[in-house]
């Protein structure tokens, strides 16, 4: 028995990662009882699995993933979905509405609305079904969409969700973040929102490093003092940017403004495949009729 690579080793396919009692997991294979990487991305070893987490790529749906999409089409009882990817999805309102609704399922979801939704069913023929017939699963309000690449929503979610769970205790936010690459982000003030954006960025830009969860920790706790600071009177130190005239806004700033709302874990361990959302204040006992667990029509229609 042996072991080829370092812990978070970039490797690449082909790359012999180990042989012997081992056995292959996420991004590696097996060859008469060699594990060899499948792609490019950071060599994991855990107990006697070999695994490795790939540092980019596009996303593929796997069933239960929790998934963000945009609707961009009303077909008869059907609402197709863009989810990111090479793949268009498909909701039935059956999946997402409770009997009985309107034949113009337009009332309750429309073409631009963005949804939280998890993989139902999935092949490469007739591409991913959703379902809304679950825990969160619901029409998202008001907030902006942040995309970041799908090979790095484990290390922003973290390990059980230590990451995304400091993120959203120490800005306050409500986020949802799916495994298709896409975060949905309300804040309460443009700052808050431009601290969490930043924050999500540089986790996608240094996931694969150690001790993320501390650096990023620290950062927004540095950024929130600037804004408490400002707010009471005491601007930071001017840089550059604040010499532009006071009436001089950049597009981000407007696209920004147009928004209507907008564990501490062992950092050497990589976080598992896992997706997180923001769970609503009051549900539906799950056992209750399929009613219970879809989005009413009546609530989706407000």
């Amino acid at each position: 028995m042996a072991v080829y690579f370092q812990k978070r080793e970039v490797v690449v396919p082909g790359q012999l990662l180990a042989d012997g009692r081992y056995r292959a997991s996420y991004g590696t294979y097996d060859d008469d009882g060699k594990i060899y990487s499948a792609l490019v991305g950071l060599a994991e070893l855990r107990g006697n699995t070999v695994k490795v987490v790939a540092l980019e790529g596009a996303y593929v749906p796997k069933e239960g993933d929790l998934v963000l999409g945009t609707i961009t089409m009303v077909a008869g009882n059907n609402w197709k979905v863009d989810i990111g990817g090479p793949y268009q999805a498909s909701l039935h309102a059956n999946n997402a509405l409770r009997r009985p609704y309107s034949d113009d399922i337009s009332e309750y979801m429309d073409v631009g609305d963005v949804i939280s939704a998890e993989i139902a069913t999935f092949d490469r023929q007739s591409g991913p079904f959703l379902s809304m017939k679950g825990r969160g699963l619901r029409k998202l309000e008001g907030g902006m969409i942040l995309d970041v690449s799908p090979a790095k929503i484990p290390r922003i979610i973290g390990r059980r969700g230590s990451m995304i769970n400091m993120i959203k205790d120490h800005l306050r936010i409500q986020t949802t973040v799916g495994q298709n690459g896409r975060i949905w982000i309300r804040a309460p003030d443009v700052e808050t929102l431009r601290l969490a954006i930043n924050a999500f960025k540089t986790i996608e830009a240094q996931a694969h490093t150690s001790k993320l969860t501390d650096r990023i920790s620290g950062m927004i706790v540095e950024g929130l003092a600037e804004i408490d600071a400002g707010k009471k009177g005491h601007p930071k130190k001017p840089t550059p940017e604040d010499s532009e005239p006071e009436d001089f806004e950049s597009p981000e700033d407007e696209a920004l403004e147009d928004e209507s709302a907008i564990d501490e874990t062992d950092e050497d361990e990589f976080p598992e495949d896992e997706a997180q959302e923001e769970e609503p204040e009051e549900e539906a006992p799950a056992d209750e009729a399929d009613s219970e667990d879809s989005i009413e029509a009546e609530e989706v229609n407000e």
